[in-house]
């Protein structure tokens, strides 16, 4: 009977609404968020640090920064876009995406922090290294982008914004426990030195820790979510038989993208810019500031790297907390408290550059935190509410790009940004500051719409 309820309004279009979620099946959607962020936030807190142990030059460091949104940027578009073409019985449509990514991110996050442990030589370490790197975000782009997909999926427009807070929840949840593991494995008595070139244990043991969370995290996802069958699922985004045999390809898509596509998007670019700037030179920054050294094989740069670890989880910490405050906005109010939460974002960065206590910077970080939890939540609700069905997740990954070009442009301006700049990390960490200030500004340009269906 449901079966050809279903049949029949996706013979004729008519949407049904989008059934209200119980909260726990929210969270299960969600869950694995927890294990693929752990991932993401040890790859982020840590990469710096790896590459210049085994060896990379601070002029040269931003090349190994662009692999990861170059691999994000070719690979979600392509697991949107085959994911909106895939159903198999016993998994779903997104589902089996999360679970091989997951697999395979497991395998490489026990090989990338050992990238000095084989007998290479330095070249041939940072080689094998960014190889490495460059897989592990393959294959975390693959987990990462169906736990985005199926809120577009099977979440109403009523819950959807609170489904991308949990999302930003346990999102920043993985992150504060990744950022701390070096930190308290050190305490613990792991050491956190290592010869030149090799990367300490309290790294290499935290990295084993994450590849076991995110496998057990995404397995909880795989086994309490049931995704909706395809004629479910056409029923609820109002999607005809001949919009099913008729489906875009990625340029036309792009081309009919919704306004709010583009805007949010011009956004995005401002503050993943001033993001990309922190992952590549936060570390080097807290330890010039702080620690007073440039040194990557001195025990006063670990230390500024464990250090920079807790600040990230500072980071995290903030973000979930003002993830729920942002949960209870109202739509009209979004707008507000996006900009409001760039520019707190913004001066925090820019207070790494004049702090010289490592305490103090954990005022600039809870700030940083702000700015990271809006990132996480409303540039995703405005987009989806904007979407109809059928091309969801072809839609959700091209938007992807918004997140991967910025990285790769700054990285690509790094190489002559940071030497015009006096070789200065902090400085760099000002020009983030300066970034969110103006992707602030430019929310002003979004226009929220919401499908018709």
């Amino acid at each position: 009977m449901l079966a050809e309820k279903m049949n029949k309004s996706n013979n004729n279009g008519v949407r049904q609404h989008l059934p209200k979620l119980p909260l726990h099946m929210i969270w299960m959607i969600s869950f694995g968020f927890l294990g693929v962020q752990m991932a993401f936030s040890l790859q982020s807190s840590n990469m710096g640090r790896i590459f210049q142990t085994i060896g990379a030059d601070p002029h040269s460091l931003g090349f190994f920064f662009i692999l990861p949104p170059l691999a994000g940027l070719i690979v979600q578009p392509l697991v949107g876009y085959f994911s909106d073409r895939t159903w198999m019985p016993r998994l779903g449509r997104r589902i089996p995406y999360l679970l091989m990514g997951a697999i395979v991110a497991v395998i490489v996050m026990c090989l990338l922090p050992n990238s000095g442990s084989f007998g290479f030589g330095p070249m041939a370490a940072l080689t094998f290294g960014a190889i490495t790197i460059l897989f592990m975000d393959v294959s975390s782009n693959v987990a990462m982008q169906p736990f985005k997909m199926m809120v577009g999926d099977m979440v109403n427009e009523e819950q959807k914004g609170f489904a991308y807070s949990i999302q930003s929840f346990l999102s920043n949840s993985g992150a504060v426990i990744a950022c701390i593991f070096p930190f308290l494995l050190t305490m613990l008595g792991v050491s956190n030195s290592a010869p030149p070139g090799v990367v300490p244990q309290s790294v290499v043991i935290s990295f084993y820790v994450g590849a076991i969370v995110l496998i057990v995290c995404s397995l909880f996802t795989v086994f309490k979510v049931r995704e909706y069958t395809p004629a479910e699922y056409a029923a609820y985004h109002g999607i005809t038989e001949e919009d099913s045999k008729n489906k875009a390809g990625m340029m036309s898509l792009l081309r009919s993208a919704p306004r709010v596509f583009w805007t949010v998007s011009l956004v995005q670019l401002f503050c993943w810019m001033g993001f990309q700037y922190l992952w590549t030179y936060g570390t080097g920054a807290v330890a010039a500031n702080v620690w007073n050294t440039a040194d990557p094989s001195s025990a006063a740069y670990q230390e500024a790297g464990n250090w920079f670890g807790i600040l990230s989880a500072v980071q995290s910490v903030a973000a979930v907390l003002w993830s729920l405050v942002l949960a209870n906005m109202s739509n009209n109010k979004r707008k507000s408290w996006y900009a409001l939460s760039l520019i707190l974002g913004g001066a925090g960065f820019a207070s790494v550059f004049f702090i010289h206590h490592q305490g103090a910077l954990i005022v600039s970080f809870l700030l940083i935190g702000i700015a990271w939890a809006a990132m996480m939540t409303f540039p995703f609700t405005m987009l989806t509410n904007a979407l109809s069905g059928e091309n969801m997740g072809t839609y959700l990954g091209l938007f992807n790009g918004s997140i991967c070009l910025p990285q790769i442009i700054a990285s690509c301006l790094s190489f002559a940004l940071f030497p015009l700049l006096g070789s200065s990390m902090p400085v760099m960490i000002l020009i983030s500051g300066i970034l969110l200030v103006i992707g602030a500004f430019t929310v002003a340009t979004i226009k929220e719409t919401y499908a018709t269906r």
